[in-house]
């Protein structure tokens, strides 16, 4: 018995490490309009029309271009969800003084999201006090 529960439970969670990011990925992509510049990662993007998509299958890593491909970034991001479905795709964005950051995105009609990790300058800006949250409307592709 022991050694089943040895080899069914790791098995259990190498699934779960799976099945979770899965079910926050954008499969076909989301669009959305700033108008303001935003930190995507590392990356200042300048405001604009954007598309996100994950940059591989299964990838915790998602790509960030805007309409015209001048500007890209990758970020990585953790899964999250919530209690209840977001009736639309929203981005979130954290905005320190007038840096603004990507923060996290949800899937329209799912409780799954993304909420993208915090670089070292959004970190630090954070020390001076909570962000100022605002959201923009994504549209699936």
């Amino acid at each position: 018995m022991k050694n089943l529960l040895k080899l069914v439970g790791p098995s259990v969670l190498m699934w779960l490490c799976f099945v979770i990011p899965g079910a926050a990925q954008i499969v076909n992509g989301l669009t959305f309009t700033t108008t303001f510049p935003f930190y995507a990662g590392n990356t200042k993007m300048p405001a604009g029309s954007y598309t996100v998509r994950p940059a591989a299958f299964g990838s915790t890593t998602l790509m960030i271009e805007d309409s015209t491909g001048k500007y890209s970034a990758f970020v990585e991001f953790v899964p999250t969800q919530s209690e209840s479905g977001h009736k639309s795709a929203d981005v979130t964005f954290n905005k320190y003084g007038g840096v603004d950051f990507l923060n996290r995105l949800w899937v329209g009609g799912q409780q799954y999201g993304m909420v993208v990790e915090e670089t070292k300058y959004e970190k630090k800006l954070a020390e001076s006090g909570p962000p100022q949250k605002h959201t923009v409307t994504g549209t699936p592709k």
